[in-house]
This record gives C-alpha cells, sequence and structure tokens, in this order.
C-alpha cells in the first residue's frame, strides 16, 4: 500500500538524477566534457605516480607557492600558491602529498609543483623546494 503511493514520484526521482549528473563545478575539465557527463571532481581516481603521470589523462598546472603548514596525519601541505594563469586566482590550499615530499616539507618553504586534482582531491607532484624560510 506504501509502495503504491510513492510509484508517482518515481519520474521525478528520475529526473533529479539525470539533471544532476549534467551538473559540474565549473573547473576547466569540466567546462571540455560532454554536456551531460559528470563532474570530473567528483570521479573516484586514485592518486597516480609521479612517473606514469605523462599518460594517465589527468590535466596538471605548474604552481609555486609557500608551505604554511605541513599535516603529517593527513599526508597533506597547506599552501598559499600564486595564480595559476588561464586555472585559478592565488588562494590557500590543501594538497595531497607522497612520504618524501611530507617527510621533507617544512613550514616557510617556497615550492614549485605540479598541481592535479585526483578523485576528491587536490595532489602536488614533482615537488621541489625553491627557498627555504
Amino acid at each position: 500500500m506504501k509502495t503504491t503511493r510513492l510509484l508517482p514520484l518515481l519520474p521525478l526521482a528520475v529526473a533529479t538524477l539525470f539533471a544532476a549528473e549534467g551538473k559540474n563545478c565549473g573547473c576547466d575539465c569540466c567546462k571540455e566534457r560532454p554536456k551531460g557527463t559528470a563532474c570530473c571532481c567528483f570521479e573516484d581516481t586514485p592518486a597516480a605516480p609521479a612517473a606514469a603521470a605523462a599518460n594517465d589523462g589527468i590535466k596538471r598546472h605548474d604552481l609555486r607557492g609557500v608551505v604554511t603548514n605541513v599535516y603529517a596525519d593527513r599526508s597533506a601541505l597547506l599552501v598559499r600558491h600564486e595564480e595559476i594563469p588561464g586555472f585559478m586566482k592565488p588562494m590557500t590550499m590543501l594538497f595531497k602529498v607522497d612520504a618524501a615530499t611530507l617527510q621533507a616539507a617544512r613550514k616557510g618553504q617556497t615550492i614549485t609543483a605540479r598541481m592535479s586534482r585526483q578523485g576528491n582531491d587536490w595532489v602536488l607532484e614533482d615537488v621541489k623546494v625553491v627557498a627555504q624560510p
């Protein structure tokens, strides 16, 4: 009996799912996706090792910034980065990093790196320290 009362809502639920599928966050990779495809920022893709980075299809952007905090418990760095022309305004962001980068990172270091969106995380690869605090 209760199920039959919910049946008229089924088309609405299906329409909502299709509408949500077509939305994206407006990032560069979403702007290039065909209309009706889901946002790439919510795909569940694992972080790729730097060696395989060239052929994995993930867009990367050069970044220069200052490490403002190190979060070992989250395998992440908080970085205040400069503008990335044509992609992102200057801001402070949390980036996942590999274990070696995390161990070498210090608050106040100026770094260069390659940033990308991998799954729900922003990731830094090829991190190089260009100035100590």
